[in-house]
């Protein structure tokens, strides 16, 4: 019996949106690499996340470590969207401070 040798694809889809997501789940491969690089195993980054199968996290950090300037290209294009976004909410939202005094203060007569 010989064993069989297969190349298999990295488990990640892009969504509608052009993020990427892990396996059959909505987690965001920047959720699993930076839990990683934060030292989390594997097996404790499938406990957080129940959606995810082991078996695809591992052949994410696979993938990540093969493919790492790719990959921290991608992880830097989304956390520059990600502070474009924060940056136009802050901007729309009110003080919320403002609103949270006066409502304490109406408590409080």
């Amino acid at each position: 019996m010989s064993l069989v040798l297969e190349r298999e694809a990295p488990p990640l889809h892009e969504d509608e949106t052009g993020a990427v997501r892990v396996g059959n789940s909505r987690v965001l491969l920047e959720i699993v690499i930076r839990a990683f690089q934060d030292g989390a195993s594997p097996e404790s980054i499938v406990n957080r996340y129940d959606t995810l199968s082991l078996s695809d996290v591992y052949n994410t950090i696979g993938y990540y470590l093969r493919h790492m300037d790719t990959v921290e290209a991608y992880l830097n294009r989304r956390a520059k969207l990600a502070e474009s976004v924060q940056q136009r909410l802050s901007a729309i939202q009110p003080d919320l401070s403002l609103i949270r005094s006066r409502l304490l203060s109406q408590q409080n007569p």
